[in-house]
């Protein structure tokens, strides 16, 4: 590993590093695999262990936004996090089913936590037709590479590092942190991904999850009246419990076996020695210093008789006013200048849309990021906008 990621030390510091840098990549992982949730039932381990996660862009280091890379220790900077859903291909081909942007800065200590919907409508950063597709399509297409560009034109934003995960060690890390406290918002069961015959009931307060029940918890969409919104909160509700209990005593002396857990579903273009300079960052993190962002928007249908009931496809339309807020404090955070190189807003169509009482009616072709067939019907937009308001460090527009 020291080879590829060009650092050259004793082989006794090399190892101190691979630990602390297990340390890094377990908490960084940690924010993807329970504040996002994957969709997939079924996941494979086909990613290399923590000595081998390093995996260059082909970009390079440096984002098509900055003008030259990012120092992480003295500046702020941006990692996309990916969980990537079917390994069956050896990596290739899944789907990004889940997208958190996190935003940190060294100078204060602060993070902001972005969830991007899998089904956002937008134009992939290589697609040169300008028809719309959903986002969790890019990394089947074009894999990180991909992913990474379109996020950046969705955000204006730079995206400096990423981290794709595997959800296959997900339970093992909540299991080996002795599992997590959370408060159940209302009654309602998920199949285990055990078994597609076991379900797994939850009763409204507290209770006191396995790795096992922490997955259905966070993977429960359907019997949410608020969708994608209300598996988000329960998603960082888990974060928030597991941040919590990675600091009992008990927890940080057993790090090294929880992070090896971890690392070795990870790949990253984070290397050792910016690892280290992570772990300046995470000293004495807690929960409370996570402010969470909101993309707020509306149900789009499209194909099939524009509507659900009539077979259309799902896409998440957000809202072009509270999308500009949130591109602007994610700029913010960052002090990247809004007014300029920001980017390319991925959601516009390129071509004329009608706007009526029901939402957006698109005459453009789409691409489902389910299936990667082309649907050149119209359709309609449900109204069904959400709301973004959360208690505690989110921030709602």
């Amino acid at each position: 590993m020291a080879e590829r990621v060009r650092v050259r030390v004793r082989k006794k510091k090399k190892s101190k590093r691979k630990i602390i840098f297990k340390r890094i990549l377990l908490l960084l992982t940690l924010v993807l695999l329970v504040a996002a949730g994957f969709g997939g039932y079924k996941v494979y381990k086909t990613i290399n262990a923590a000595d081998n996660a390093y995996d260059a862009l082909s970009r390079g280091d440096k984002s098509k936004l900055r003008d030259k890379v990012i120092d992480m220790k003295k500046k702020p900077f941006s990692i996309l996090f990916m969980g990537i859903e079917n390994y069956a291909t050896s990596g290739k081909g899944g789907r990004s089913d889940s997208l958190i942007v996190v935003t940190l800065d060294p100078r204060n200590k602060t993070m902001k936590m972005l969830s991007i919907p899998r089904d956002t409508r937008v134009t992939l950063a290589g697609d040169t037709t300008g028809k719309k597709s959903k986002i969790n399509a890019a990394f089947a297409k074009g894999g990180a590479d991909e992913t990474v560009s379109t996020v950046e034109d969705l955000l204006g934003i730079p995206i400096d590092k990423y981290v794709t995960v595997d959800f296959n060690g997900f339970k093992d890390v909540i299991d080996e942190v002795g599992g997590v406290n959370v408060k159940v918002p209302f009654d309602f069961d998920e199949m285990s991904d055990v078994s597609k015959k076991k379900r797994i009931y939850f009763k409204k307060g507290n209770m006191h999850l396995n790795g096992e029940q922490a997955l259905a918890y966070a993977r429960m969409r359907k019997q949410d009246k608020r969708g994608d919104f209300g598996r988000n909160d329960r998603q960082k509700q888990i974060l928030n419990a597991l941040i919590d209990q990675m600091s009992k005593a008990g927890n940080i002396a057993k790090i090294d076996k929880i992070a090896e857990t971890a690392s070795n579903n990870v790949q990253t273009n984070i290397r050792i020695t910016e690892g280290l300079a992570l772990q300046q960052i995470y000293s004495g993190f807690t929960s409370k210093k996570i402010d969470t962002l909101t993309i707020t928007g509306s149900d789009l249908y499209l194909g099939g008789g524009g509507t659900a009931s009539t077979g259309g496809t799902y896409y998440f339309q957000p809202d072009p006013t509270n999308l500009e807020k949130v591109r602007q404090e994610l700029q913010k955070h960052l002090d990247y200048p809004s007014g300029s190189s920001t980017g390319t807003d991925s959601t516009t169509d390129s071509t004329s849309d009608s706007t009526g009482t029901g939402g957006t009616t698109d005459s453009t072709s789409d691409s489902t990021g389910t299936s990667g067939t082309t649907d050149s019907t119209n359709g309609t937009a449900g109204a069904n906008g959400t709301d973004s308001t959360q208690s505690g460090g989110t921030t709602g527009y």
